[in-house]
């Protein structure tokens, strides 16, 4: 579907790849795997067209359509929901957009005209994807203006304008930020149900697993595919280093005799000696190739605490008419690690913001430990001064931090753990990507240290190999940590119980993971459906165990022949208010609402279908 030739991209002094060459295959659903700063959403761009490389070219089949989700949408903000869902899409688009309008307007006459429209070209089908789509990812005050949206709402609305046009290929970069989980749960069923080329860039290593069915890793400018999960990835990747790394050093070996050859070796001119330097130089390149980067090192620092820790009690809030905390209390206990989930706008970034004093409570108070030390790392990032030095950035925290086991690490040495070389600590944070700005965020978190942390979509822009080594730290941490994250593979390694906020102020604590808390939902679900498709079946059942008398070919029973006479009358009357509405709406007055004859229009048609099909059913059975 797309072929990359030879691709070139570089920013000044830095390059990101080159003569990076790869194909996207019909129908495979491709993963991009790279550390931040590799070129991941460089790339995605110059795929999509938004951006040109260096060098090199993009080949697209001649016949396909491309569409676009990238990190963060630009979108005319002059217009509303509706006219941006539909903005230069197809006629059966367009054609839904002026009904949508025609209704939001409340004029009879144009709801009429939108209404033919739709049934001339049979647009309702469209309609009714379209409107699965919006509620799937609550976008329901179509009239409002994108310049009025939140970053989460207008990620979305990027996310539902792709959805819509249906694409060829599908460029995805960071499709799961700002979803909610049952949000991505669809996603995930609906990308792999559609069909469609995907070629995308994710840290939800779940959602990685379910959707991919290839991995390509962008690393030292070149590209390696894998198949498999993610778990194939990394222990496939990992076999990759060794051998290339077992490689390098018999390279080495190699080229420290043939070094000491040619120390020794007169200018001579037969052919062997000529072939021998050649390969010298050769060898020297392999043994001295480019070594992988190394792994973000995240260091144990000195987080004891005290008994007491952090106490809230009767904690309420409300924004409104919308209660977001109920009188809640909860004392923390010494090592709990803790997930917070639940839908947007639930309370959750409330909740974080009372306990670490940002905003106060309605009623209710916070009780900290003396000893307490809170590190909140917030979704929104830090804010950084125009025209600030990386280095500078954490020398202003301090110069250099305490680690468990008493040793002192400075604030360059603990920048190169972080993957902040020297050349990159000196340069402006400006130059950095989004993925290396949230991994500096982090750092400077981490250097206050802290015994209580809290996270907040922590997962956002880290590449999927950072997530890794965090994850590990997390694991280890002897402190306090709290974590809101929408990235289901993260909860599951790094808490081990939950704070489910349920909306209108309600939040139950579930014990266990995730995957735990998911799985009872599906257990829960499986039996309210058991239990109700029980009661349907004893409302069948006959009554007082009188045996039900079989069928003779051709012959209706009396309960069905009065059935099936009965249905008769009724689509009879169907039929009849079926045209009497059609009537109306080809012929408005005043004092008629066509947007309530339009929804009892389409009532009737289905209640007609239903008994048509039933009717159908009947007659074979008595025509035998």
């Amino acid at each position: 579907m797309i072929q990359a030739v030879e691709l070139s991209k570089s920013y000044g002094d830095l390059s990101l790849f080159e003569n990076l060459s790869f194909t996207i295959p019909q129908r495979a659903r491709i993963a991009l795997v790279a550390r931040n700063g590799s070129g991941k959403s460089s790339l995605m761009d110059i795929l999509a067209g938004v951006d040109t490389p260096d060098s090199g070219s993009v080949v697209r089949r001649n016949d396909i359509t491309v569409g676009y989700l990238p990190q963060s949408p630009d979108i005319d903000t002059s217009l509303s929901i509706i006219e941006a869902l539909f903005h230069g899409s197809t006629p059966e688009a367009e054609v839904v957009a002026e009904y949508e309008r025609a209704l939001l307007s409340g004029d009879n006459e144009r709801i009429t005209n939108a209404a033919h429209r739709m049934d001339d070209i049979g647009a309702w089908d469209f309609e009714s994807r379209v409107k699965t789509i919006l509620s799937r990812l609550r976008l329901d005050k179509l009239d409002a203006k994108v310049g009025t949206l939140s970053g989460g709402e207008l990620k979305r609305l990027s996310l539902a304008m792709l959805l819509v046009d249906e694409p060829d290929v599908m460029l995805l970069d960071e499709p799961t930020n700002h979803l909610d989980l049952d949000m991505v749960e669809w996603l995930e069923e609906y990308l792999c149900k559609c069909g469609r080329t995907i070629f995308m860039v994710t840290h939800d290593r779940y959602f990685l697993d379910r959707v991919a069915t290839d991995i390509y890793e962008l690393e030292d400018g070149t590209i390696y595919s894998y198949k498999g999960s993610y778990g194939d990835f990394v222990a496939n990747r990992a076999e990759r280093h060794a051998i290339e790394e077992s490689k390098r050093r018999s390279a080495l070996n190699i080229y420290r005799r043939e070094a000491e050859w040619m120390r020794r070796m007169p200018q001579a001119r037969g052919h062997k000696a000529v072939y021998r330097k050649e390969a010298f130089y050769r060898i020297k390149e392999q043994a001295f190739a480019k070594r992988h980067q190394e792994q973000v090192e995240l260091i144990a620092t000195d987080s004891r605490l005290g008994t007491k820790i952090f106490e809230a009690y009767d904690l309420s809030l409300r924004f409104g008419d919308k209660v977001l905390l109920d009188n809640f209390s909860y004392t923390f206990t010494r090592g709990e690690k803790m997930g917070i989930i639940g839908r947007n706008g639930t309370g959750k970034s409330s909740f974080l913001n009372i306990l670490t004093g940002m905003i106060p409570p309605d009623s209710g108070h916070v009780e900290l430990g003396e000893s307490l030390r809170i590190g909140y790392y917030r979704q929104q990032g830090i804010s950084f001064k125009e025209g600030q030095r990386v280095i500078d950035a954490v020398t202003e925290i301090a110069e250099h931090i305490s680690l468990e086991d008493g040793s002192v690490l400075s604030a360059s040495q603990l920048l190169t753990r972080f993957l902040f070389p020297p050349d990159k600590q000196y340069g402006l944070i400006s130059k950095l990507s989004g993925g290396e700005r949230r991994r500096l965020y982090l750092l400077t978190i981490l250097m206050g240290n802290p015994n209580f942390l809290i996270l907040d979509e922590p997962t956002n822009d880290l590449d999927i190999l950072t997530l890794g080594v965090l994850e590990e730290y997390l694991e280890k941490f002897k402190g306090c940590l709290m974590v809101v994250s929408h990235d289901r593979f993260f909860m599951d390694k790094v808490v081990d119980h939950l704070l489910v906020f349920e909306g209108e102020g309600k939040i139950r604590l579930f014990e266990g993971s995730y995957t735990d808390y998911r799985n009872k939902q599906l257990e829960e679900e499986e039996k309210r459906l058991a239990e109700h498709e029980k009661v349907k079946n004893n409302d069948k059942q006959p009554k007082n165990n009188v045996p039900t008398p079989q069928r003779r070919p051709g012959k209706l029973s009396y309960k069905e022949q009065r059935e099936l006479e009965q249905l008769e009358k009724e689509m009879e009357e169907l039929t009849s208010r079926k045209q009497e509405l059609e009537t109306l709406m080809s012929n408005p007055t005043d004092g008629i609402d066509i947007s309530e004859i339009s929804v009892e229009y389409g009532a009737i048609s289905q209640q007609l279908d239903e008994k048509e099909f039933r009717w159908l059913e009947l007659e074979e059975i008595k025509n035998g």
